[in-house]
C-alpha cells in the first residue's frame, strides 16, 4: 500500500494526456515464450494473451507457465494512450494483490517495426516483490512479432525469455 499515492499522482497526470495511441502498438496479441532463469534453472515455456475490451482503454491480460501448476495469473487494467513522448501506459491490478503499471513506446525513428516495453509490478502478499522487465520487440509484419525480455525480481534473479506474438 506504500505505493498508492504515486500510482493515483500517475494515473491522474497519465488522465489529463491526449488520447493519441502511438504508432503501430498492438494491444491485442497472444504470445508464446520460452523463459531461461538464470540461477534457479526452471526452463520452460509461458502463454500470454492480452487484449482491449471492445473499443474502451479497458485492459485485460492472462499468463500460464506451462511447466508449472499454479503459476498462472491475471490481470485488468486501464490503458492511458500517448501520456508523454509518445509512451502509452497502463496501470493494472492482478492476481496474488499485484498491481503495477506497463510503459510501451514503438521505436520506428530507430528501426521500423522496433518497439520498446517496461514493466514495473508489485506482488502484494506476503513476499512484496518489486519486479522489472525490460522488453525490446521486433514487428515481423502486421500480425506477427519477435521479442527479448528480461526479468529482475527485486535484483534476487534475471530470467530472459523469447516471445513469439500474434497479433489480432
Amino acid at each position: 500500500m506504500k505505493h498508492i499515492l504515486p500510482i493515483l499522482t500517475l494515473t491522474t497526470l497519465a488522465a489529463a494526456a491526449s488520447a493519441q495511441s502511438a504508432a503501430g502498438l498492438s494491444y491485442n496479441r497472444a504470445g508464446l515464450s520460452y523463459n531461461t532463469d538464470a540461477d534457479a534453472g526452471d526452463n520452460g515455456y509461458s502463454a500470454s494473451i492480452e487484449a482491449l475490451v471492445g473499443s474502451s482503454n479497458v485492459w485485460v491480460g492472462a499468463s500460464a507457465d506451462l511447466n508449472t501448476a499454479g503459476e498462472d495469473s491475471v490481470a485488468v487494467g486501464y490503458l492511458f494512450k500517448n501520456v508523454v513522448a509518445g509512451i502509452d501506459a497502463t496501470a493494472f491490478v492482478g492476481s496474488n494483490d499485484g498491481f503495477g503499471i506497463i510503459a510501451r513506446r514503438s521505436l520506428n525513428e530507430v528501426v521500423a517495426g522496433l518497439e520498446g516495453r517496461i514493466v514495473w509490478s508489485q506482488n502484494g502478499g506476503s513476499d512484496n516483490t518489486d519486479t522489472f522487465v525490460y522488453e525490446l520487440a521486433y514487428n515481423v509484419n502486421s500480425k506477427y512479432q519477435v521479442a527479448v525480455s528480461i526479468e529482475d525480481a527485486s535484483g534476487a534473479s534475471e530470467q530472459t525469455s523469447v516471445t513469439v506474438r500474434y497479433n489480432f
